[in-house]
């Protein structure tokens, strides 16, 4: 049995009772015909960042950016509900959603709150490009536990087999990677090379992330679209979410 971890995996995602099984995923219409794939192209929002080289500059860097990603999906979901960041004490080095230790600057979904705990690998950093990735990533657990993606992702079967299982997370942690093309392309992000974003570590070992290729493939097509229905992964063929 794999026990399912997501960036939000704290979001208060229930149990019921799970779909029949598929490659692509079928009979489960809150992955596969989700309304927020309806949803018209993100607005561009006007995001003003300023690092700076200050945890007082850093804090308010995130508070913004998390601010602008309130505003650019508000009209794509349903029953939205703004997000409000929380900044962990300097010596509370715990994860909330899996109970470790974590040394260096890191950001999750803690019930219906994005928590960021700052350290100086961000702090003194001259760029942001490790903390607008690591908040546009977690982000995108926002996204699938505001849409019922994450409850529906959830309570797939567990007693599959592991092959199947290990496809399921894969299209997840996979559609995830495209929400953040999605909204960095809303924040009018410039990015001509994904690749030094795959760089950016998580705080915990993630290996349901699929191939680089794939990887890139996603968060390039979020970010061409503009929109969430370009992230459907659950009606993608196999082969590109490996």
């Amino acid at each position: 049995m794999i026990i399912r971890l997501s960036a939000g995996a704290a979001v208060g995602l229930a149990l019921f009772a799970g779909p029949a099984l598929a490659e692509p995923v079928k009979g489960a219409p809150e992955l596969t015909h989700n309304a927020l794939y309806k949803a018209a192209k993100l607005p561009k929002v006007a995001c003003k960042l300023d690092k700076g080289t200050s945890g007082a500059s850093t804090k308010k860097y995130v508070t913004t950016l998390v601010g602008c990603l309130n505003k650019a999906w508000k009209p794509a979901i349903k029953g939205f509900v703004p997000v409000k960041v929380v900044f962990k004490d300097a010596d509370d080095k715990e994860s909330c959603s899996t109970g470790m230790g974590v040394s260096g600057s890191f950001t999750e979904i803690c019930a219906t709150q994005l928590h960021v705990r700052l350290a100086d690998d961000w702090i003194k950093a001259k760029s942001d490009v490790a903390v607008f990735t690591s908040v546009v990533r977690t982000w995108g657990g926002v996204v699938t536990g505001q849409t019922g993606i994450g409850q529906a992702w959830w309570a797939l079967e567990n007693d599959a087999s592991e092959t199947v299982m290990d496809e399921h997370n894969r299209r997840y942690y996979l559609q995830i990677a495209c929400f953040s093309g999605v909204s960095a392309k809303a924040l009018g992000r410039q990015v001509k090379d994904w690749k030094p974003i795959l760089k950016v570590p998580e705080f915990w070992p993630n290996r349901f992330q699929g191939k680089t290729a794939n990887r890139l493939y996603w968060m390039d097509k979020g970010y061409k679209a503009g929109k969430p229905g370009a992230c459907n992964t659950w009606t993608a063929s196999s082969s590109r979410v490996a």
